[in-house]
């Protein structure tokens, strides 16, 4: 049934199903579109100077283990399956490199509990999440109980490649000059 929702001719509402769990995300507000946006800007640059992967975002249907939907915002797939993105499916997606998720109050729970276990116990090598609210990127890897906090500057080093540097306060900036919002 899940299946037959995902393939209307329309975005939203975006559905999600992890262990058995229906997801039902509402469109977005502006800024978080606005932040995702960014993000997939920032590492398609780096990534086409490293080689690395490919930055994409949703709506997409990733199916990293049998039985389950996932739409992260942004994700980074690897190379071996980049080499082929001409005539990738989502259904070829079976590994990420990154998932990073805009945090918004409907999804708080999801993706700071439910999402985070899903993507660090299926093969994602790191998960992010960017809150708007509190001007912090907050990253995980496989067998991090807490995560590490970025204010200031957070720096993604895939595959021993050069670091992607991010300026937390700039990248945040940025998005409150597009929304008009005044730093507090």
């Amino acid at each position: 049934m899940l299946r037959a929702l995902t393939h209307e001719d329309r975005a939203w509402p975006r559905y999600e199903l992890i262990d058995g769990e229906l997801l039902v995300t509402p469109s977005p507000r502006l800024a978080h579109q606005l932040a995702a946006i960014e993000l997939c800007r920032m590492l398609d640059e780096y990534l086409a100077k490293s080689s690395v992967g490919l930055a994409l975002m949703s709506p997409s249907d990733l199916e990293l283990r049998p039985g389950t939907i996932t739409q992260p915002d942004v994700f980074v797939i690897p190379p071996h399956t980049a080499l082929h993105a001409d005539r990738l499916e989502w259904s070829d997606v079976r590994a990420l490199l990154l998932a990073i998720e805009v945090i918004s109050p409907s999804s708080w729970r999801s993706d700071r509990v439910l999402k985070r276990d899903f993507y660090l116990e299926n093969g994602v090598k790191e998960y992010w999440i960017v809150d708007l609210e509190a001007r912090v990127f907050a990253c995980w890897k496989p067998g991090q109980g807490t995560p590490a906090l970025h204010h200031d500057v957070l720096a993604w080093a895939p595959a021993e490649h050069t670091d992607l540097e991010i300026c937390v306060r700039d990248f945040f900036g940025r998005i409150d000059s597009k929304t008009g919002r005044r730093e507090m």
